[in-house]
């Protein structure tokens, strides 16, 4: 049997008080079993006040997390918190792993850890928790893709890290104290853990009536729609000017059957146009989706987290819960409030579920498709939920 607990501090300057005060909820809230692992997330001022890793160092078990802009825990909603989940459990084993050295290449680094970290005679994990560094160069799905070539059919679940600056240049990952840019620490969860999975976005009934198709793409990168270049698509439309989505639209691009398999959508934030032309997304893009352009509105994200807080609370047997909101969501709410949402979270989910909720800069949460199987999927403006 699992049980979870979450503790937090806002205290960035005292490391010691800091962690006396984790512990001191820690030790009210739950009696650690034979087995136990943390995820540790914050705001980069504990990274720069070595607050994060005092915590870290004196923590009875290893902690693996990333940074974040705002989190809020069952207590209280903020931006300079750091927070601590605990799954503890004296049936399930946990291991954590680190891929280092991701400049380059994601998926020798990855099996090589992984090859390290496995716990041998056990079979493949129940679920896998990833928190891979933020670098633009790879779309969110390169991660899942990686990772799942060692662990077919098994949910991963997760989030990219992020910050509060323009360029993101102070978002790290965390293992065991150590942070990184380049390193993505992770979670092998063994045992009977039966992980739940609800994601939260923005409905298909808010998409423009029309419709492109994505003619010619190559991972994250869409070089053509209706046979056109990517980028005179999106001027004929008026929705770029200089190279740039129009500010003055509340739209994001929408991709329509993503997977026809599936019959998977998905929001993708567009990050840029290369020199010719070509888009470059958040995520990958299959050739042959439809496309389009959503609208949305403020209350779209409120509306879309209580429901999905709701569905939560219906669920039986919760011990805790892990939930991430696309930074991109924040944004949509930043000239009224950026925590809003996370207000939301705290206030609407049953008061005695643990859960840390947190802006994220990419959200990875697996779907059932009708075979049956796990679909692992890398998500944008989305909010997902872990049950455990």
């Amino acid at each position: 049997m699992l049980k979870c607990a979450n503790a937090y501090t806002h205290e960035i300057d005292n490391p010691e008080a800091a962690f006396k005060e984790i512990k001191a909820q820690l030790d009210e809230r739950i009696t650690l079993q034979e087995n136990s692992i943390g995820i540790i997330m914050c705001h980069p001022e504990f990274v720069n006040s070595d607050t994060l890793r005092y915590v870290c160092d004196h923590m009875l078990f290893e902690v693996v997390g990333i940074t974040t802009p705002s989190q809020a825990v069952n207590n209280t909603t903020d931006e300079m918190i750091l927070t601590v989940f605990v799954i503890t459990s004296d049936d399930c084993q946990f291991k954590i792993g680190l891929a280092e050295g991701l400049d380059e290449n994601i998926t020798e680094p990855i099996k090589t850890a992984m090859e390290k970290t496995a716990l041998k005679n056990c079979g493949y994990p129940a679920l896998v928790l990833i928190f891979p560094p933020l670098i633009l160069k790879y779309s969110g799905d390169s991660y899942v893709k990686a990772m799942q070539e060692f662990i077919p059919g098994i949910p991963i679940f997760g989030s990219i890290a992020i910050d509060d600056t323009l360029d993101f240049d102070l978002a790290e990952t965390i293992y065991n104290g150590e942070t990184y840019k380049n390193a993505m620490p992770f979670i092998l969860c063994y045992g009977d853990i039966n992980p739940r999975f609800i994601i939260g976005t923005f409905p298909e009934e808010n998409a423009l009536p029309y419709k492109g198709e994505i003619t010619k793409s190559q991972g994250s990168l869409v070089h053509e729609i209706n046979d056109m270049n990517a980028l005179k698509y999106f001027e004929s439309k008026g929705l770029v000017n200089n190279g740039i989505l129009s500010d003055s639209f509340n739209l994001m691009p929408f991709v329509i059957n993503h997977e026809k398999r599936t019959g998977y959508s998905v929001i993708r934030g567009l990050a840029m146009f290369t020199d010719d032309g070509t888009a470059v997304f958040r995520g990958d893009i299959d050739e042959g989706s439809e496309f389009s352009m959503l609208t949305y509105e403020f209350k779209d994200v409120l509306s879309t987290t209580q429901q999905k807080i709701e569905l939560l609370n219906d669920l039986p047997d919760v011990n805790g819960a892990l939930i991430f909101s696309c930074i991109g969501r924040r944004m949509m709410i930043m000239s009224t409030d950026p925590i809003i949402e996370l207000d939301t979270v705290r206030d609407v989910i049953r008061p005695e579920i643990p859960f840390i909720a947190s802006h994220v800069g990419g959200e990875i949460c697996p779907l059932l498709v009708n075979d049956g199987v796990w679909a692992n999927k890398y998500h944008n403006y989305s909010l997902i939920i872990l049950v455990i």
